[in-house]
């Protein structure tokens, strides 16, 4: 619930950031920005095993609908979020961010979920300037600001969250014995570090 609301906030404050920073001055806007609103877009598992998340995607949108109606937007312009099902496959992923980009002229994409599919578009979204704001993932592979200067994460990485619990585990009960179950993929990385030892994910 916590980091549905900070989604949620972050979301109002990244609208904002973008009406102010983009395309204000000499009335000349940006893809997906005008007068009266902004457009973006977002990509959800509304169906397939990990339908269940699609609840953020519906928060989203609520939220977003009332700031329009109760608020009137953010500076005056609506913001006009559409989220599209994924089904959680990355094929799906591109097929829908393509339709948002190119059909719908989204100004910049926000909060879609998952790490392997939003890995499917990260590429073509930088290589187009689209912001890829606040990817509801913390896979660790997000932390690349050089690299992909368009794509930031939503959450604590997972690697910053393991090494703080490991910490914490040492720091309570240094002989304590921690078992990991995990998915297994590279992209995947828990460690619990001490002194020499690491416990790394064992294959299924």
């Amino acid at each position: 619930m916590q980091r549905s609301l900070f989604m949620l906030r972050a979301g109002a404050l990244a609208a904002g950031l973008l009406l102010a920073g983009g395309a204000m001055a000499q009335k000349k806007y940006s893809q997906g920005a005008s007068d009266t609103e902004v457009k973006i877009g977002q990509t959800m598992p509304y169906s397939g095993p990990l339908s269940i998340h699609g609840i953020q995607g519906r928060m989203e949108v609520a939220y977003f609908r009332m700031l329009n109606e109760e608020k009137g937007g953010i500076n005056g312009r609506k913001i006009n979020l559409i989220s599209l099902d994924d089904a959680f496959s990355p094929p799906k992923t591109v097929e829908q961010t393509r339709k948002l980009v190119e059909g719908e002229g989204v100004l910049a994409m926000f909060g879609s979920s998952g790490t392997a599919a939003q890995s499917s578009v990260q590429k073509y979204l930088n290589s187009k300037g689209v912001p890829q704001l606040l990817v509801s993932t913390g896979a660790n592979k997000w932390n690349q600001p050089k690299t992909f200067r368009w794509s930031t994460p939503a959450f604590h990485l997972y690697g910053t969250e393991g090494e703080i619990l490991a910490k914490y585990l040492l720091s309570i009960k240094p002989n304590a014995k921690v078992a990991i179950l995990m998915q297994n993929e590279k992209s995947f990385w828990i460690g619990v570090r001490r002194r020499q030892h690491v416990c790394s994910p064992a294959k299924r």
